[in-house]
């Protein structure tokens, strides 16, 4: 089978790097093509990792639009002579339409809700689109639905093994109490009316972590100088093993806050919109989150700096005891979860088949070949 994967952000390039090793293992062709977005290309390279550079980032929703145009265009080129027999991608209108003008199949992942402008021009297009369960719109026909989420297909223990060695290169050690916070850029384009976490409060936060152990800063955005001493140097490939070593993260942005959930680390996220100039006092509804907070208590988001402040207090009362019960939460996940990686290889392998066993299914997992997910 010949496949393109097209990868438009750096956290796809972990959600796809198992499935094209596995892919690659098994003998089937796959060509990359790759977005010029933040440090994309180079998690392509560290990873080893062959690919074909197509369109640069530029914010604001006019630039998107044009760029989405420029790479329709590249890729359409670049598949008409790969001749793909399918097109993978992640909430991404270039491959589902350069899929149907090509008269090829394509694969569109999806987990966020409220994308709504990239949603409407790809879900039209595609020929299948793929969400997590707790997705929380039925999208029609097309739609498949996996018992897992984005983060299990790199995250989850059969793909991943945490190295320590991370916390030799920081001078740290296994048993130090290492608090990680994050702040993001906000410049993709479900992200416009998202608000920063209110700077005012952040040496009420560093000051709260500082007091029981080391504050690690990983940071999109350019910080105060009071604050550089915190922001680590670390390849962007080593991410990972530093989160899985640390006693809690804090920070906005929902994929690291959901990392760290599924991880077993204690997770307070931060999120709020301001709509028409008035700050929303409730949070965006976001289905993997809503689920990781409300089924599992692996997360805690806030709209509020001094809610957020409140559970970081009560986390660090009982440091040890935490890390503790996120483990055990961590595993009653990880036993109603699938390896999405495993998810992906199957049904790709074995379209349209897998697509009909699944759409037979009476419920989630009850024909398929791995209990992974079901048909809407």
């Amino acid at each position: 089978m010949r496949i393109l994967v097209d990868i438009g952000h750096p956290g796809h390039v972990h959600f796809f790097k198992n499935f094209i090793r596995e892919m690659e293992r098994r003998g089937h062709s796959i060509l990359i093509t790759a977005r010029n977005k933040e440090i994309t290309l180079d998690l392509l390279s560290k990873y080893h990792f062959d690919f074909i550079p197509v369109g640069r980032h530029k914010s604001g929703k006019f630039n998107l639009v044009t760029e989405w145009i420029v790479r329709d265009s590249q890729i359409v080129n670049i598949a008409r002579e790969f001749r793909p027999d399918f097109l993978l991608g992640v909430g991404n209108p270039s491959i589902a339409h350069a899929a149907k003008l090509l008269r090829a199949k394509s694969a569109v992942f999806t987990d966020t809700e409220h994308a709504k402008l990239a949603n409407r021009v790809t879900f039209p297009f595609a020929s299948v689109i793929c969400t997590p369960s707790c997705f929380n719109y039925n999208i029609g026909p097309k739609q498949v639905r996996y018992n897992g989420y984005h983060e299990l297909a790199y995250l989850h223990p059969d793909r991943f093994t945490p190295d320590s060695t991370v916390l030799t290169e920081l001078g740290l050690r296994v048993d130090d109490n290492i608090f990680l916070v994050r702040f993001v850029a906000f410049n993709a384009s479900h992200d416009t009316k998202t608000e920063h976490f209110d700077r005012r409060y952040i040496p009420d936060l560093i000051s709260r972590l500082e007091g029981k152990g080391t504050v690690m800063i990983s940071s999109e955005v350019k910080l105060d100088p009071g604050l550089h001493k915190y922001q680590y140097k670390l390849s962007p490939d080593r991410y990972h093993d530093l989160l899985y070593f640390s006693k809690m993260y804090i920070g906005e942005g929902s994929t690291s806050a959901m990392e760290a959930a599924v991880l077993g680390v204690p997770s307070v996220h931060f999120e709020r919109l301001n709509v028409g100039g008035q700050r929303s006092t409730v949070l965006p509804y976001i289905g993997v989150m809503n689920e990781l907070q409300a089924r599992y208590n692996l997360l805690y988001s806030f709209c509020d700096e001094r809610d957020l402040l409140s559970r970081v207090d009560e986390i660090l009362r009982d440091l040890d005891r935490a890390k503790t019960i996120w483990g055990q939460r961590r595993e009653v996940l990880l036993r109603d979860k699938t390896d999405v990686t495993a998810f992906m290889v199957w049904f790709i392998e074995q379209y349209p088949a897998s697509f009909n066993q699944l759409k037979n299914s009476s419920r989630v997992g009850e024909n398929s070949e791995r209990g992974l997910g079901e048909v809407v």
